[in-house]
């Protein structure tokens, strides 16, 4: 089926609930009115606005996310609704765990989809592995190293870091020092750092954790599909991601996996996991992984968010995971030259370390990124967008991830870029 048959019909579907709404709205509203001054017991009024039509804007989603969700994906989002107990839902959440474990390279079998973005992901891996009183180890070279920390400090956990720049990266054997140090049950660290643009080294980490008898908790929300990455291989026990970057679904749902070390430590738990939504008790239940001949209600999944995913997920194995990571590099280099090209300067400077899904460019000199954000955005109906965290006020992120990794839009963004810098004030202060 041809994205223009799938546009074509979910426009006639939009055009029918429309005219079937004008329609009962126009037969019903004059005398529910009229009605409604008369019998009502209500004092705050319908709202204005929910009484008119709104359609979102077209833009191009090229900030470090949400990216663009093709037509396929949108079509899948629009299914009816069925029963989250229901067998076709079980189905669909059984070819999603197969999708995940074909993205992560992994043969874990407690591997599920959380509903929620990454953030739940990351609550839920922290929640389940670590308990009040427990030494973690926290790697911050960005954003999310310090909300990993701030959610092991909500629970009690005793938290130490060990910190760098943004924009760098930690070699194996710093990390191998503070493990010796403090001795945690769990190291994080974020493969895909794109508060920064930073694609972290993974190699020979999880043998180290493996030698300190901690686990290695791995955030892989904006480089899953964009950059090469093993969980098994690599010896990752906890790996997680987000619907809503190179995988083109809407955000609102989150991969994630666990070792077998990784089970063994949170099913054996002297406490109970600070959330119940999040706990994997229930949730390894909800998914099919215990090995329990049934499944009980934990929580309504999001179905919709469910439809979308698998069909994501079905588009990767589509393209085959080489193919996604060869992709991307080869956007990012054309990309980075063309930047280079205009006189900008790339954050990252080591060229081995930059994260292909998501670019981070110095802001230039003289020049507001706030101006240049909103003059993109104005005339060019694209997002990007400034710095994040540590990375505030310091850099322009760009993301060409998943369908959005094209020549055409690198070029796209380029000459947006290119305009812009002709364009906005410059100080000459």
């Amino acid at each position: 089926m041809t994205q223009r048959t799938l546009l074509t019909r979910g426009a006639l579907l939009s055009q029918q609930i429309t005219l079937g709404s004008s329609i009962y709205t126009a037969v019903t509203a004059s005398p529910w009115k009229r009605f409604h001054r008369a019998m009502s017991s209500t004092s705050i009024p319908p709202p204005a606005c929910l009484l008119q039509p709104f359609e979102a804007p077209y833009r191009h989603m090229f900030g470090p996310g949400p990216s663009d969700v093709p037509p396929r994906v949108l079509a899948a989002g629009g299914r009816p609704i069925i029963g989250h107990m229901h067998k076709e839902m079980f189905e669909i959440m059984d070819h999603i765990k197969k999708g995940i474990q074909y993205a992560f390279q992994t043969q874990n079998n407690m591997t599920i989809a959380m509903s929620g973005s990454g953030h739940t992901a990351m609550e839920c891996a922290i929640f389940n592995s670590v308990e009040p009183g427990e030494s973690v180890l926290m790697a911050v070279n960005g954003i999310w190293g310090e909300r990993a920390a701030e959610i092991a400090e909500r629970i009690g956990a005793k938290v130490n870091t060990i910190i760098t720049a943004p924009g760098s990266s930690f070699t194996n054997e710093e990390i191998e020092e503070a493990l010796a140090k403090h001795k945690p049950v769990l190291f994080f660290l974020t493969h895909g750092e794109s508060s920064s643009g930073v694609a972290h080294p993974i190699d020979g980490i999880g043998d180290l954790c493996l030698r300190h008898n901690c686990l290695f908790l791995v955030d892989a929300v904006a480089s899953l599909g964009g950059s090469p990455l093993y969980m098994d291989k690599q010896g990752i026990d906890i790996l997680y991601s987000g619907s809503q970057k190179v995988l083109n679904s809407p955000p609102g749902t989150a991969p994630i996996s666990f070792s077998e070390r990784a089970c063994k430590k949170i099913f054996n738990r002297k406490t109970k996991p600070v959330s119940y939504l999040l706990d994997m008790t229930w949730l390894a239940n909800y998914w099919g992984c215990d090995g329990k001949p049934a499944r009980m209600y934990h929580h309504t999944g999001p179905v919709s968010g469910f439809f979308t995913l698998r069909e994501s997920l079905a588009i990767l194995v589509e393209t085959g995971l080489e193919n996604s990571w060869q992709r991307h590099k080869d956007v990012a280099e054309h990309f980075h030259k063309g930047l280079e090209d205009l006189g900008l300067k790339l954050f990252v400077e080591d060229k081995n370390v930059r994260l292909p899904t998501v670019t981070t460019i110095v802001v230039p000199a003289g020049y507001d990124w706030k101006e240049i954000v909103a003059y993109v955005m104005k005339h060019h109906q694209i997002e990007i967008s400034g710095g994040l965290g540590p990375s505030a006020g310091k850099v322009l992120r760009v993301g060409l991830m998943g369908c959005n990794s094209s020549i055409a839009n690198a070029d796209m963004v380029l000459a947006a870029l290119g305009d812009a810098l002709k364009c906005c004030h410059r100080s000459k202060v």
